[in-house]
């Protein structure tokens, strides 16, 4: 077995699109900064997200059965870094950037994204530290145009256009 840091030095190698999970419980609004979501099935459309169990939001995505995925282009790293805690802000000022909506479930959705999809929790599965939550996809917005977010080697950045 590896040990933790060996396993975090690792994953960092592994560049992934960053993302801003969000929720609304009862009118508290939490959200966190992700790499760890992926598509899992077309037919039903569902997506999946990891969440650590010790994250505040993910007590709020439990108990409202809904989260959005919402998926960052290049020019929302002030967004990504906010939710993650990394911009000096107060947690109560995550929601202070940008221009919020909702779909179909009253999770938060961030306009200009490439796209963000709202989801109801299918299922909840334990692994480690993480609940892995598979979200059915009820309602998303348009494809927006644009370069992602990425996160690797230990900073953000996007893809390069390839010259054919």
């Amino acid at each position: 077995m590896i040990s933790e840091d060996q396993f975090k030095q690792g994953m960092r190698q592994l560049a992934s699109a960053v993302n801003v999970i969000t929720v609304d419980h009862g009118g508290r609004r939490d959200g966190l900064t992700a790499t760890a979501a992926c598509s899992v099935s077309a037919e039903p459309p569902q997506l999946l997200i990891c969440v650590n169990r010790d994250a505040l939001a993910h007590d709020l995505i439990e108990g409202a059965g809904a989260f959005c995925l919402n998926i960052l282009c290049k020019d929302q790293e002030d967004v990504a870094m906010r939710f993650a805690g990394m911009d000096g802000a107060d947690r109560a000022d995550r929601y202070g950037l940008g221009s919020w909506t909702t779909l179909k479930t009253g999770a938060p959705v961030l306009e200009g994204t490439l796209v963000s999809f709202d989801c109801k929790i299918a299922q909840q599965i334990a692994a480690g530290t993480h609940s892995i939550f598979i979200g059915e996809i009820v309602a998303a917005t348009e494809i927006r145009d644009g370069r992602p977010l990425m996160y690797g080697e230990g900073q953000f950045t996007t893809l390069e256009s390839v010259a054919n």
